[in-house]
């Protein structure tokens, strides 16, 4: 009976400690996306303003002022909560590397050496890609898709009423938050199928051969993460597919390396 209760402390001890560190890791994470929320939250107005850009350079592709551009909101709460939704957006975006050194230091002791070395290039990766799938919505995408709505005004003269596009802070926020997050994920193509590819889930091979299905795939997801018009789920489905390509190279890469540590490690043995 003592063994018993001895084995079971022994074998719980392990599970305690990966607790004790992983609540250790979580108060540095929360704590630096809690410390960037602030900053962010106190220049909300500022970020704000620079989300606008997208919307005076749509104005301007359209023929029309941008000093002119003017946003609404039509609840007294409205834009307090707006300004908290950009406080998040940014306090994350900022705090992921705190967030992603976090979780690679709860990982890294499980980890082999070369394990290790690998799983470094993704955590620089993944914030690079996610970062130029922003920037493209930012210049590109976004002041795309509001000169689209923005071509749909008319004036208004005897015959016709006049219609002017006059957007809500929030729906706007939403608006330029949801084609940054999609942009974002689907740039991260790349860096799952190359883990995928490493665990030996997947295979170059395997990629290419669901091309197909990866762009009927690519349209759909398009369609869902997207605004319902056509200039941004065309814009979001492009780079997909082009991004899957890039993986499927990648993917030969990786498992060309993988061939040569192979024969390498047999040409040792014998």
């Amino acid at each position: 009976m003592k063994r018993s209760e001895a084995d079971i402390e022994a074998s719980s001890a392990p599970l305690i400690e990966h607790l004790i560190e992983l609540r250790r890791r979580l108060i540095w994470a929360i704590a630096g996306f809690f410390g960037m929320f602030l900053i962010c939250f106190f220049f909300a107005k500022q970020i704000f303003n620079i989300l606008v850009v997208p919307y005076q350079i749509a104005s301007s592709w359209a023929g029309l002022d941008p000093a002119a551009v003017e946003l609404i909101y039509t609840a007294p709460q409205e834009y307090f909560f707006t300004q908290v939704k950009v406080a998040a957006f940014g306090g994350f975006f900022l705090a992921f590397p705190v967030i992603a050194i976090q979780v690679y230091k709860f990982v890294a002791p499980g980890l082999y050496r070369d394990e290790r070395a690998a799983f470094i290039p993704f955590l620089v990766a993944t914030p690079l890609l996610f970062l130029l799938g922003a920037l493209l919505v930012y210049f590109f995408f976004t002041p795309m898709v509001m000169w689209f709505f923005l071509s749909m005004q008319q004036s208004g003269d005897g015959s016709h009423a006049a219609i002017s596009l006059l957007p809500r802070v929030s729906e706007y926020l939403s608006l330029i938050m949801t084609l940054i997050v999609a942009f974002g994920l689907v740039f991260q193509l790349p860096v799952v199928c190359s883990l995928l590819v490493r665990a030996g889930m997947v295979t170059a091979d395997g990629l290419a051969d669901k091309r197909k299905w990866a762009i009927v795939l690519a349209f759909i997801v398009a369609a869902v993460l997207t605004p319902p018009d056509p200039l941004s789920q065309i814009g979001l489905a492009i780079p997909a597919i082009i991004l899957y390509e890039v993986s499927i190279i990648t993917a030969r890469l990786i498992e060309k390396k993988r061939a040569e540590r192979l024969a390498e490690a047999e040409a040792q043995t014998e």
